[in-house]
């Protein structure tokens, strides 16, 4: 079946551009009736106990609010990219995956407290390497079967063909990356607006590469995002929870590998790399200072990084806007 949108680049990229202001306006119409269906099902967020006091007044904010994000986008994908365009049931796949992986860990932690709710950090891992290891699978397999993609590019060197290598790397990539968007979705617009314009840096990227599905993929991402920001800007109506926070990440990390300039990932999403290395250097730091000195010591006030800076003295509002400048300046 031949593909309705363009071949043509730059037509392919106004349409696209259209069906991100499509995604927009559906995300803000459905949103309403989730947001209420979610309230009404009381399904509010349970606020870490050890966190920023200022966070206390967020409890009981719906959350699982990535559901409009992923079924904007499905539908919106289902239509208009598939046909002629097969590679994008990818993207949408792992999305899929992911989002339903992460509702029912937002489940799980509405039905536990604040300290012990949720899916165990190793189920959760385990069936998120399953999904990564069979998208990267994909990814590498021959035609038919899969995009047949087996290189890294780069930049200002060339492409080089990795082989069998590209298997594990892609999935750690995709487990990396989905972690480290839910590491930054901790304040109001925070994730959804840097992953935004993570979509954006990625759309024009895969421009210049003619990947055109990609290109209407990622801008359809972002109207959903900003959709999306209609409910979960200061103070929030929603968050996105797992929900949105895995699914986002997960989709962000195959379209990077779909552009096959995956290397510039971790430049076009640096917020995200922080937020998840400050967790990871917090962790190590504090296991290594217990076993040398008996006491554990910390790098930062608090992890992830965003929560370090609301300890310093700085708003909501202050980190979120400086991290979404910097996010940006990587895009």
């Amino acid at each position: 079946m031949d593909s309705i949108m363009p071949v043509d680049p730059n037509q392919n990229m106004a349409v696209s551009l259209a069906l991100a202001g499509l995604a927009f306006v559906v995300t803000i119409l459905i949103g309403r009736p989730i947001v209420t269906f979610l309230r009404l099902r009381k399904a509010g967020k349970q606020v870490r106990i050890d966190g920023p006091e200022t966070h206390i007044i967020k409890t009981g904010t719906p959350t699982m609010g990535g559901i409009m994000i992923a079924a904007s986008v499905v539908v919106i994908t289902l239509i208009f990219n598939t046909a002629g365009r097969l590679s994008m049931l990818l993207p949408v796949g792992v999305l899929i995956a992911a989002a339903v992986l992460g509702a029912m860990d937002d489940r799980l932690s509405l039905l536990g407290s604040a300290r012990q709710g949720g899916m165990t950090a190793r189920l959760k891992i385990v069936w998120l390497t399953l999904f990564a290891v069979v998208a990267a699978a994909i990814l590498h397999a021959p035609f038919p079967y899969g995009l047949g993609l087996s290189s890294v590019y780069l930049p200002f060197v060339g492409r080089y063909d990795i082989g069998w290598l590209y298997v594990p790397i892609a999935a750690l990539v995709i487990i990396g990356t989905a972690n480290a968007v839910n590491f930054t979705d901790g304040l109001d617009t925070l994730a959804a607006g840097t992953a935004a314009i993570a979509f954006v840096a990625y759309a024009i990227i895969a421009y210049r590469q003619g990947q055109l599905g990609v290109v209407t993929f990622c801008f359809t991402m972002v109207g959903a995002l900003m959709g999306f920001l209609w409910y979960n800007a200061h103070p929030a109506q929603v968050f996105m929870g797992d929900t949105g926070s895995l699914a986002i990440g997960a989709a962000l990390a195959v379209a990077a590998f779909m552009t096959g300039q995956w290397l510039l990932l971790p430049v076009v999403g640096a917020v995200f790399l922080a937020e998840a290395a400050s967790v990871v250097l917090q962790v190590s730091y504090f296991k290594f200072t217990k076993r040398r000195y008996g006491e554990g010591r910390r790098l930062f006030k608090m992890t992830p990084l965003h929560h370090h800076f609301e300890m310093l003295g700085w708003s909501e509002t202050q980190v979120t806007m400086r991290f979404w400048i910097l996010g940006m300046m990587a895009g």
